[in-house]
């Protein structure tokens, strides 16, 4: 047997009605279209569902068995569908984004606030990690959307400028570059220097500062997260150069901050979303209020701005 939803709902209207003329005025049908439908389905089903009686019809055993049948299956069919409309509407879904870890620490969670404020229904999922992991996870449909530094151009996704954080230098708190109010790059020669990882997008923009100033460092420690740098600066095992965003992240460690310049070096933070893609709706509303923040002056930590008067993506 194989009913469909418009069967079902004919006869659950001409069984709740106890008859054909209400439930062909609730259907916007005619009465005999009706009798068809319901004759058919007891074809169908090869049982009689309603007995006539003076005062219209009456439902046989079969017949409060279908129309209980009915009720449950249109009432899940209506509720799918408003759930499916609110999805279409970006009221509910689910936004994921791969980002970088101090993004994923200091930049988003206002943001993801204020959209919870505004779209409650939508949930939000936050992959941190490197940048070649936050742009794979876009490539390969993991993501809606990345907050990372790209390396290069990687192919399916489109990228556009979103903040620019500029680097700082962090000293052991009794070095002697602490006592100069300012520091250049060079003024890291000679002195033991703890990096990050080479796979670090970091680590790629320091080494290429030290190379425009020139000066070779002694890297005495690598570390593969910027806590453990903080960590490793304040035991006084080297001076470090760190972008603002990480700042927060190392405020456990006892160490001094110095603004960085010759030359002054910033980290370009893109936001990155599949090219050629129609993102989800719940996806759209996410950026939707990501292209707000600039105009609106949202709020960003020190040494740390927005991208404006950039194209949407």
């Amino acid at each position: 047997m194989d009913l469909s939803l418009r069967q079902l709902e004919a006869y659950a209207a001409v069984a709740r009605a106890a008859g054909f003329s209400e439930a062909a005025r609730e259907l916007r049908v005619s009465q005999s279209a009706l009798s068809r439908t319901v004759q058919e389905i007891e074809r169908l089903l090869r049982v009689r569902l309603l007995e006539r009686t003076s005062r219209g019809v009456r439902r046989t055993p079969e017949g409060e068995e279908l129309l209980a049948v009915a009720e449950r299956l249109l009432a899940a069919h209506r509720a799918e569908m408003s759930r499916l409309g609110r999805f279409l509407e970006g009221e509910t879904g689910t936004v994921t984004i791969a980002t970088l870890p101090s993004v994923a620490a200091v930049l988003l969670p206002p943001v993801i606030a204020a959209f919870r404020a505004r779209h409650p229904g939508i949930g939000v999922r936050v992959l941190d990690g490197m940048s070649d992991t936050a742009l794979e996870a876009v490539a390969r449909g993991r993501a809606d959307m990345a907050i990372a530094v790209p390396a290069r151009a990687i192919p399916g996704v489109r990228a556009r400028p979103f903040v620019r954080d500029t680097f700082f230098a962090a000293l052991p708190p009794d070095h002697p570059l602490t006592a100069r109010r300012r520091l250049a790059w060079a003024d890291f020669g000679g002195h033991p220097f703890i990096a990050l990882g080479v796979d670090s997008s970091v680590r790629r923009l320091t080494d290429r500062a030290m190379a425009a100033a020139g000066v070779e460092v002694a890297t005495t420690v690598e570390a593969g997260n910027v806590s453990t740098v903080g960590g490793l600066v304040a035991a006084g095992l080297g001076v470090s150069a760190l972008p603002a965003l990480v700042r927060v992240l190392m405020g456990f460690a006892r160490i001094e901050h110095r603004p960085l310049d010759g030359p002054a070096t910033a980290r370009g933070i893109d936001l990155l979303v599949p090219d050629g893609a129609t993102p989800t709706p719940a996806a759209r509303r996410f950026l939707d209020l990501v292209e707000e923040l600039p105009a609106a002056d949202h709020p960003l930590p020190d040494d740390v701005e927005w991208a404006r008067d950039l194209p949407r993506p």
